[in-house]
């Protein structure tokens, strides 16, 4: 009876939970190694202090915050830059990707292949973000939202999933009803 051992389901479960942690934690560290970087290591600028919060609300380790902070305020620390990408997904919805790179063509292809594998291509900057409100770091989806089934619906989530895995995406936002709120 292979398999059936108690510690092998939970060797299978923590190597699930551990990768989800592992992507979260990885994407709060860039971005707060990009705000340290831009406040100059000052933990009481605003969006310092907000990533540092976003962290530690999803369990992120201190010494993890404190690794990423040292690692935006320090010499040799790498160029990342905030990019925007846009496409239209099936149905028309509208996608905004929001990504922090140090390496904006290689980011830009990866996204560019990624969307092109699940049938989508990527927009011109400003295509699909008028469908969208900017609030902060994030962007709410204007009214009407479009409404999606079936298979378009399908396609979506794929879609949406395969951006996620992604390392160097921060958040995807759509203005689909019932996906409004996938920005984390």
């Amino acid at each position: 009876m292979s398999g059936h051992s108690k510690w092998s389901q939970i060797k299978r479960q923590k190597a699930v939970t551990d990768s989800a942690r592992s992507r979260i934690f990885s994407r709060y560290a860039r971005l707060i190694a990009l705000e340290a970087k831009k406040a100059n290591g000052v933990l009481s600028a605003p969006g310092l202090s907000v990533a540092i919060a976003r962290a530690k609300a999803a369990n992120m380790p201190k010494d993890n915050i404190e690794r990423a902070i040292n690692k935006g305020t320090s010499k040799d620390s790498g160029n990342l830059e905030q990019v925007v990408y846009e496409a239209y997904g099936p149905g028309g919805v509208a996608i905004v990707v929001d990504a922090l790179t140090d390496n904006k063509n290689r980011t830009t292809q990866e996204i560019k292949h990624l969307l092109v594998v699940q049938g989508v291509e990527l927009a011109n900057p400003g295509a699909a973000s008028w469908a969208f409100t900017k609030k902060g770091a994030d962007y709410a989806p204007n009214e009407p939202l479009v409404d999606i089934a079936g298979d378009d619906e399908e396609k979506l989530r794929s879609i949406l999933e395969a951006l996620d895995e992604h390392e160097d995406v921060q958040q995807v936002f759509t203005n689909a009803r019932g996906y409004e709120d996938t920005g984390d």
